[in-house]
């Protein structure tokens, strides 16, 4: 009998499997997809933001030294308010890794070469993989049994659902989630620019949402490079996706402004709608439910994937204290530990990002004259400015 089967190989699941496969326990990785151990995808516009306290789960599993090439570091961000095409409200709040030491306050990731490394380790680590294949899964009090598409059929004392936002294990398993929408669409890219970034990253707040730039590592697309997240209004939204390649730059250039020079854009452009969930219980009957199948948060913060990791790394945790005193790895009791650790995280974030984007997403000239005002204040504020840097990076 296995001790942990992982539905879903995706950057949380991935790395929850590859960490705790070298600590003994027996593990099995399910995805819908097949997972080539090397592959070499076109550069296509998508990163992560990666905080410091996650990046030590990723090393501890093996992905950080198998990424492909050198993630770009966050040295700095810088926060400021104002409206599209004009200049930023000279008050405004700055960040600065050497704050609390030499570490930045976090890495970008292409996303194609985090899938890279988790595929590599996958095939490299100690646990069985089967991919692609789907997983019917039957809970019982003793143990689940899971019945593969392929004819495969295994046992585990514990399953993880880390299958993304419709997951249907927690569906399976009567796990209520509360959903929001946004009136609002996310625009995912990357431009290519004249001038360095020095490795410092932008969240610039607007009406419509907030507008981030965030330092990328040199590739084939550029020496330099930065990643664009952009919460435009979603009647707004399809027609700068359809727009060509230069009236598109000449959007973000508006809203960028002019600190990199001149703008192209490379690799793909992605749209999403944005919304919120919240899911009452993570765990049901030998099941345990990590990452975006967990929650779901607006992307203000950039922390979605961080919070997902902070799942693995607590689950990670209760799961080798079980294992080294010999205890089962899906009890009732290692379940409700999990739960306990993770809830008050989960929706604390949920109600952070939920509640910056209110206040920053508005057009209301009170509102924006208050929070130009708080903002300036934070930034003239080293202990708190500290405070929020120490709970950015986790």
């Amino acid at each position: 009998m296995l001790d942990v089967c992982v539905v879903g190989a995706g950057p949380v699941g991935g790395a929850l499997a590859c960490r705790l496969a070298q600590t003994g326990l027996k593990v099995a990785v399910v995805d819908r997809a097949a997972l080539p151990p090397m592959e070499h995808p076109s550069f296509d516009g998508r990163a992560y933001a990666i905080a410091a306290g996650s990046r030590g789960l990723l090393e501890e599993a093996g992905i950080w030294d198998a990424l492909p090439s050198p993630p770009g570091p966050i040295a700095q961000i810088r926060v400021s308010d104002g409206k599209p095409g004009r200049p930023a409200s000279p008050l405004f709040l700055h960040f600065d890794s050497q704050d609390l030491g030499d570490r930045p306050l976090g890495w970008m990731v292409e996303a194609r070469n985090m899938r890279v490394a988790l595929n590599r380790c996958l095939h490299a680590a100690d646990l069985a993989l089967h991919a692609p294949a789907e997983a019917i899964v039957t809970r019982t009090q003793d143990h689940a049994t899971i019945t593969l598409s392929t004819g495969e059929t295994f046992e585990s004392r514990l399953v993880v659902a880390a299958e993304g936002r419709d997951s249907p294990l927690r569906r399976q398993a009567g796990l209520t989630a509360q959903r929001w929408a946004y009136p609002q669409m996310g625009i995912v890219c990357a431009i290519a620019h004249d001038r360095p970034h020095n490795n410092t990253a932008l969240e610039h707040f607007l009406p419509a949402g907030p507008f981030a730039q965030l330092p990328m590592a040199p590739s084939e697309a550029g020496e330099h490079i930065s990643a664009i997240v952009w919460t435009e209004r979603s009647d707004v939204a399809p027609r700068l996706m359809a727009l060509p390649d230069d009236a598109f730059a000449a959007e973000v250039a508006i809203r960028l402004g002019p600190h990199l020079g001149a703008i192209r854009p490379v690799g793909r452009r992605w749209m999403y709608p944005l919304s919120a969930m919240y899911v009452h219980r993570n765990t049901a009957e030998r099941l345990a439910v990590v990452g975006d199948a967990a929650h779901g948060i607006h992307p203000i913060a950039g922390q979605g994937l961080n919070l997902g990791l902070r799942d693995a790394i607590a689950l990670t945790r209760l799961l080798i204290a079980a294992h080294e005193a010999g205890e089962d790895c899906g009890s009732p009791a290692l379940l409700a530990r999990y739960q306990s650790a993770r809830r008050l995280d989960n929706l604390a974030m949920l109600l952070a990002t939920d509640s910056l984007d209110r206040l920053f997403s508005t057009n209301n000239p009170l509102v924006r004259a208050a929070r130009d005002i708080g903002i300036a204040a934070v930034h003239r504020m080293p202990r708190l400015k500290r405070a929020f840097m120490r709970q950015a990076i986790g």
